[in-house]
């Protein structure tokens, strides 16, 4: 027997219209949800940060490249990880290169930021084809500063990551042995997106979001909410140049 419902295209378009209601009510809960995120208060950036590039150091400001908003995306790769980023976030990464030029032409740019050194990040990159600017936040306090990472004596403050790290589920201890480290180094990354807005010369910190929110996830984990089988449970990824055949 199928595990799935089977009826007739009447069947079909009722069941669709009471869905259709569902999602309108999402799409407005959104919409009120971006209206509020736009509201928040610019908290102005008042320490000096200067940041590892592909093309030499570079303050915040700098990392602007001449727009007025700036989007990042934090990928987890911290200095301990020895085989490369977090599969997940390598997955996202994937997918923003298309974005870029939409973003771009809209008065944004957007960057990724890791931990690890740059020559790192370069040589993951170029492996994962790459365009965006990969900026290291290597030997900096941004990356604690704004909650991208935490430092030890944090993770075993934060009783979700404690607990992760005490008792991994073996999805997690996969993820451990994909990216080359001890969990207890390994989750004090933040996968997270961070946007600051330049004006009048003063750079503003204007919004964080940090997984398990779902916009930090691959836009492809939304194409798969909308296919009929696919389940979004299984919490292995893979890198793109990984996957088993």
């Amino acid at each position: 027997m199928p595990d799935h419902k089977v009826g007739t295209r009447e069947d079909w378009q009722a069941a669709r219209a009471e869905l259709a209601k569902l999602e309108a009510e999402h799409a407005e809960l959104a919409r009120k949800a971006t209206e509020q995120r736009r509201q928040l208060p610019w908290v102005p950036v008042e320490k000096e940060y200067e940041f590892d590039t592909g093309d030499g150091k570079k303050t915040l400001a700098e990392l602007f490249d001449g727009r007025s908003q700036l989007l990042a995306y934090n990928i987890m790769f911290g200095p301990d990880y020895e085989l490369g980023a977090c599969p997940g976030c390598s997955n996202l990464g994937d997918e923003l290169d298309a974005t870029r030029v939409h973003l771009n032409h809209r008065d944004v740019t957007l960057i990724c930021f890791s931990r690890a050194p740059i020559d790192r990040l370069v040589a993951y990159k170029e492996r994962m084809g790459w365009r965006f600017p990969y900026v290291s936040t290597y030997a900096t306090e941004f990356p604690f500063d704004f909650g991208l990472a935490l430092t030890p004596e944090q993770a075993q403050e934060i009783p979700e990551v404690k607990g992760m790290i005490d008792d991994p589920p073996e999805w997690l201890e996969d993820w451990g042995r994909q990216v080359g480290a001890k969990l207890e180094d390994g989750l004090r990354e933040g996968p997270s997106f961070i946007a600051f807005a330049r004006e009048n010369g003063t750079v503003y910190h204007t919004y964080t979001v940090m997984a398990p929110d779902p916009f930090v996830a691959p836009y492809h984990a939304f194409l798969l909410e909308r296919t009929p089988k696919t389940s979004l449970e299984d919490f292995r990824a893979w890198r793109k140049d990984e996957y088993p055949a």
